[in-house]
């Protein structure tokens, strides 16, 4: 079988259509399999109702800046004539030799032109790639309000999702043959890293993609690799050699649960007849979510977060009724539970002095207060978390159910100012991050059991 022969196959097996094999062919172009699946990907979003958003991310040295120049420029635009597409990548000057240097690389094989001191590289057919830079965040607000057929980011995690979703409103066309779309290249950490996470990570992980496509990378995918550079990568250590190494999303420069080992702490089955002591915690909100937790301890005094009911701007009674059908499902009623605990703030009295917990108790949820001690409660997480690196068993595990809490705690972060507490961080107007599960979690471990001294009265 000849190279091409490969190639072609390889290709087939991702999903490319045999036109878009025939355009990398035309250029000259044979792609590995890992990038040919970005490949096929980015022409699902040619679909009425497919993808507008494909991520291709993970370690370093998967060729991904590669694929990316060469989607937008040996496909896309060679396909459709006009078409007008920014690559966008932090720091000026790295940007445009980056780009120069692929440009060289990818396209020899196709007539174009390329004016260097506007960074605009245009195509025989009209067709043309911008290549864009910011240095900081601000210089994002140049391109907004321009209109861009194709949008590309390099290293999306350098932005935060507010200038992310400021750039996506530029990528809109008035082209009746073209689906506007925007391909991303990642590497785990990052001001970005939460919210890439949560937009492309965890639908791919989940299996519930809808408008958007990841493809993960590593760094085996590219066998242009020097050995001394996976060396130079297995080298590193902590955070650094799960994320550019193993392209691991739930490690993360700063971040605060660093033993949290999906593999480990979710379980997907938890039989409740286990179960010696039942519990419940609540961290309550309106505009950000209200989490409630439900938890147990079984005969070894392990602790399972076995369910969870998560909204936001609902009001008690409707949160009440919730609560007690996620009880139900465990054949439980609220007097069943040796507590239920909920923040500082549902006991504060409010301007007709009412309180929130009061409302809750009308409905049939008594509440108490929970221990708001931060730091001893993250710590007592931690304790509980354990290291299977260290050998420290551990003796938390969350249910799979539990999706708000499971998005939230791999993504806190230390306090810069306060190591020992977690950085506090509200959701997004879309709802996005935040920190009301974890607040729920240690609600949850760190409130103890009442415990009441009965002293006998010695008469006089």
């Amino acid at each position: 079988m000849s190279p091409w022969e490969r190639f072609v196959l390889a290709g087939r097996q991702a999903g490319c259509p045999a036109d878009q094999l025939s355009l990398f062919e035309r250029a000259g172009l044979v792609l590995q399999p890992r990038q040919l699946a970005a490949s096929a990907a980015a022409r699902a979003c040619d679909a009425p109702g497919g993808p507008t958003a494909i991520g291709y991310g993970g370690a370093r040295g998967g060729g991904k800046s590669h694929w990316l120049l060469a989607q937008m420029g040996a496909d896309d635009c060679q396909r459709v004539a006009g078409l007008k597409c920014l690559l966008l990548r932090k720091v000026g000057k790295a940007n445009a030799e980056h780009f120069d240097d692929l440009r060289l690389r990818l396209f020899a094989g196709l007539k174009h032109d390329f004016a260097g001191y506007r960074g605009v590289l245009t195509f025989a057919n009209g067709s043309r790639i911008v290549a864009g830079h910011f240095q900081a965040e601000k210089d994002i607000d140049a391109y907004l309000g321009l209109e861009y057929d194709v949008i590309g980011i390099e290293e999306a995690t350098t932005l935060t999702a507010r200038k992310h979703q400021d750039i996506s409103t530029c990528c809109r066309t008035s082209k009746a043959d073209w689906r506007p779309r925007i391909y991303s290249t990642s590497n785990p950490g990052g001001v970005g890293h939460a919210w890439y996470r949560a937009r492309f990570i965890l639908p791919f992980r989940d299996g519930r993609e809808t408008d958007t496509r990841f493809i993960p990378a590593r760094v085996d995918d590219n066998r242009f690799n020097n050995p001394e550079y996976r060396r130079i990568l297995e080298g590193l250590s902590g955070w650094q050699k799960a994320a550019w190494l193993d392209g691991e999303w739930d490690i993360a420069a700063g971040q605060f649960f660093t033993t949290f080992r999906r593999d480990v702490h979710i379980v997907e089955q938890f039989d409740d007849t286990r179960a010696v002591e039942w519990f419940a915690a609540l961290d309550y909100g309106f505009t950000h979510y209200t989490v409630c937790l439900l938890g147990c301890l079984d005969g070894d005094g392990n602790l399972f977060v076995v369910d969870e009911h998560a909204e936001r701007k609902w009001l008690p009674d409707r949160h009440a009724a919730a609560i007690k059908a996620m009880l139900a499902r465990h054949g439980l009623t609220v007097d069943r539970l040796r507590r239920f605990v909920a923040g500082a703030d549902v006991f504060s009295k409010q301007s007709d002095g009412s309180t929130v917990a009061a409302q809750y108790g009308k409905l049939g949820i008594s509440l108490r207060p929970a221990n708001m001690d931060r730091v001893n409660g993250w710590a007592e997480i931690l304790q509980r978390l354990g290291d299977v690196e260290g050998a420290i068993v551990p003796r938390l595990f969350i249910h799979q159910r539990c999706g708000r809490l499971l998005e939230t705690l791999p993504a806190l972060q230390h306090d810069p100012n306060r190591p020992e507490d977690v950085d506090k961080v509200d959701a997004d107007e879309d709802g996005q991050g935040g920190d009301d599960a974890a607040d729920a979690l240690r609600y949850l471990v760190a409130t103890k059991p009442r415990v009441i001294v009965q002293r006998k009265l010695r008469g006089l």
